[in-house]
């Protein structure tokens, strides 16, 4: 660590010298909504110096004093030219306008990237979902949706229709981190996966690194997913919202003092209920879900700015009096900005973080209730430094106070059943990180960085255990509360590097080290509410992953058209998986049930993307193969993973007939899920048992689909908007297999039949959208 330090105080103080220089630095604002831009780029005409906007909209520009013309751009938005004379460092903010805001329709729309950034960024496995971008990708029940729109790139993988999870390259559903507003979320989905938490129209910004995140992430083996909300319009109040055919949806947003203070407030709910209750066989079932999404933010000063945010979800499936599942979350963040000065910004963060699930069962006389939770409380300190225009650092430490409550049994007195549960526990996790941005030379930048993760595991009171291979318990001691029982240290570096060798085209590679202290097991092929989520322990060790990763990048047609191909081979150590015939279900001492052993995951994925121009999308493809070792698991030879896709083809086209009307259709292949089927069966006293023999050794049926959708800007003023979208899901029927079943031959008992159990066929839906603006 000593020399990582020393190299990054050798590369950032890279600077010139014998020249006097100043420091031009603010922020860029939404003119509309006096919302800060991200990503929004300040250039210097006609040369190469700049510089981008950070997540909360600063920026900082260091040049030699002088007189210059600063271009100011983002996507969507009309370029703004200003003459500076640079005399002395000064603070100078801009507002971005659109074609709607000016009547001078001459004015230059440019991207928000450079349009040559993806060849140009350092970072791999990086993309940026533009929740404007996906409102014309049909997908199911008509709800747009960021998850769907990201599992449709290459090396993201859906865990299959009807589950909760996605898998990135090679990593199980549990590795991914999925930020709101800085907020661990732990369960991504409604409806068992048809639905995700995050309501498009509250989101600002989303961006995903597969696996080669700077060190500012970490916690995580596979990914992150990081969510900015809507901060709300300072201008005017905006009500929107839509109304599908089994949810609606509202958001209300506007100031509560004009250019300092602003609300947004967003709803959603379906009402599948409501039709049930039609029917008097099935009036007292339940199924539905509801979110709500919102935010406040105060301008306290013109160097600072406090945010608080929240995230509350529910679903409820039940049956009458008999059976009945909850689960949500609920996340609160509380953020801080402060300009220190034209070269450094301060970012402090409180954040709340639960989910939690209650499975109630009744029958008779009994009556219990399974529950599960996991509560964080997060601090969070960040700086970023911007000591020049070749460097931008990012200094900060994170404390993150874990509560797991995996799994308790309540039942009520007379029932028979006795109160079990599987252990609590209690963990704090530290990090610190530094990294920097990098510009060598024009064409050559480089992105590096260096986290240190610490878990501390704490006693719960009760007495804790370690294990023997076999499950069996090797030694019992009895620990006061909050008593130290295991520290562990981790130090993780990362490195990307991008050479643009020729024009439109670059080399990259990657390292990264990732380590994760948090684990969610489960025996099903794809995830589900009630998977079970441990920390790190004395005998669950942290999880470690080691990531290379080499590409190649070029654009074609005056960078309307790109290609992307990248190569990865990622090492696991701390694998965790349930051992053959596991007792997971409310197991006192379910620890004992796990092994830890080895794995690796590798791969080729290629995307084409088409940008700008009436015709628009992408092809995805992905190559890929990812393999667990672990001693008593298939006789301790490598086997597929439960997430193993081979093939997976996704092909996303949109084509915008008029200003009005537009048509997209998406076609997705992919091979099915490794499961685990029997080998054969015997029978004891009539009783029939089926033989398992290799772990994951069979495989789903393949799984492909088309849906179609059609787009319509109904009304479109100043003061109201409106459009319809009709979409169909699977729109050739295609029968993919949810479940296959085994059951014995009702005439021949020698005989066993697999029966095959599909969710949907074709399913139209409709969906109003409205605005007034």
């Amino acid at each position: 660590m000593r020399l990582g330090l020393q190299i990054f105080i050798l590369l950032i103080t890279t600077i010139s010298f014998g020249q006097t220089n100043a420091t031009l630095s603010g922020t860029v604002k939404d003119f509309t909504k006096g919302e800060e831009v991200i990503g929004a780029t300040i250039r210097v005409k006609d040369q190469r110096l700049g510089a981008v906007t950070n997540e909360y909209g600063f920026y900082s520009l260091t040049l030699p004093v002088g007189k210059y013309t600063i271009q100011i751009s983002s996507v969507g938005f009309l370029l703004i030219e200003k003459e500076i004379d640079l005399t002395t460092s000064q603070t100078l903010d801009f507002q971005l306008k659109t074609d709607a805001d000016e009547k001078e329709l001459d004015e230059v729309v440019i991207s928000k990237d450079r349009p040559d950034g993806n060849v140009r960024d350092p970072l791999m496995g990086v993309e940026r979902i533009d929740p404007k971008e996906i409102s014309k990708i049909p997908v199911i029940f008509g709800e747009k949706d960021i998850i769907k729109t990201m599992q449709l790139i290459p090396g993201v993988k859906n865990a299959g229709e009807g589950s909760s999870g996605f898998y990135v390259r090679g990593g199980g559903a549990d590795q991914n981190l999925i930020l709101l507003d800085e907020a661990p979320v732990y369960n991504a989905s409604h409806l068992l996966g048809f639905f995700s938490t995050f309501n498009s129209d509250a989101i600002k910004d989303a961006m995903l690194y597969k696996g080669n995140q700077p060190s500012n992430y970490g916690g995580r083996l596979s990914s992150v997913l990081d969510i900015k909300m809507n901060d709300g319009n300072q201008k005017r109040f905006n009500v929107g919202g839509g109304i599908g055919l089994i949810s609606s949806k509202l958001m209300i947003e506007g100031p509560i003092v004009k250019d300092k203070a602003s609300f947004l407030i967003s709803g959603r709910r379906t009402y599948a209920d409501l039709f049930l209750k039609l029917s008097d066989k099935f009036k007292d079932n339940k199924l539905f879900f509801y979110d709500l999404n919102a935010k406040l933010n105060y301008r306290l000063g013109k160097k600072d700015r406090l945010f608080v945010s929240g995230y509350f979800g529910r679903d409820k499936l039940g049956l009458g009096d008999v059976f009945g599942i909850n689960w949500g979350n609920a996340t609160g963040t509380l953020r801080w900005n402060h300009i220190i000065n034209q070269k450094w910004f301060s970012n402090t963060s409180f954040i709340y973080s639960k989910y939690d699930y209650k499975i109630s069962i009744s029958g008779g006389d009994v009556k219990f209730d399974i529950t599960s939770q996991i509560q964080d409380f997060n601090v969070k300190q960040e700086f970023q430094w911007f000591p020049n225009n070749r460097n931008k650092v990012k200094i900060g430490l994170n404390v993150i106070n874990h509560g797991i409550t995996p799994g308790q049994i309540d039942a009520n007195e007379g029932s028979g059943i006795n109160v079990k549960r599987i252990q609590p526990t209690n963990s704090i996790e530290n990090a610190v990180y530094i990294s920097n941005d990098y510009t060598i030379t024009e064409n050559l930048t480089m992105s590096y960085g260096l986290r240190g993760s610490n878990l501390i595991a704490l006693a719960n009171g009760d007495d804790m255990y370690t294990y023997n291979p076999d499950g069996t318990v090797a030694t019992t001691t009895d620990y006061t509360k909050n008593k130290l029982l295991k520290s562990y240290f981790n130090v993780e570096p990362r490195l990307s590097l991008s050479w643009q060798y020729l024009k439109g085209q670059s080399i990259k590679a990657a390292y990264a080290r990732n380590t994760q202290n948090i684990h969610q097991v489960s025996n099903s092929t794809s995830g589900s509410p009630t998977d079970v989520w441990l920390s790190s322990s004395l005998n669950i060790k942290p999880e470690i992953s080691d990531q290379v990763a080499l590409g190649w990048f070029k654009n074609f047609l005056d960078n309307k058209l790109e290609l992307s191909t990248e190569v990865y081979y990622k090492s696991l150590q701390n694998q965790l998986d349930f051992k053959n015939g596991a007792n997971e279900q409310a197991n006192e001492r379910l620890e004992g049930e796990l092994l830890s052993g080895i794995g690796r995951a590798y791969g080729l994925e290629i995307m084409l993307k088409k940008k700008s121009g009436k015709f628009t999308g992408w092809i995805g493809y992905t190559l890929s193969r990812t393999e667990r070792k672990i001693n008593g698991i298939n006789d301790g030879n490598w086997y597929v993973a439960k997430q193993d896709r081979t093939h997976d083809l996704s092909v996303v086209g949109i084509y915008e007939i008029t200003p009005k009307w537009s048509v997209s259709a998406l076609f997705v292949f992919y091979t099915g899920n490794a499961v685990t089927f029997p080998s054969g069966k015997y029978q004891i006293d009539g009783q029939t048992y089926f033989i398992y023999t290799q772990r994951n050794g069979y495989r789903m049926p393949n799984y492909h689909r088309l849906d179609l959708g059609v787009t319509c800007l109904l009304k479109n003023t100043k003061k109201f908007e409106s459009s319809l979208n009709i979409s169909i899901y699977n729109a050739y029927a295609r029968e993919n297999a949810y479940s296959i079943t085994f059951r014995e031959n009702v005439d021949d008992p020698s005989k066993t039949e697999a029966v095959q159990t599909t969710l949907f066929r074709i399913i139209p839906a409709i969906t109003y959208n409205f605005k007034f603006k």
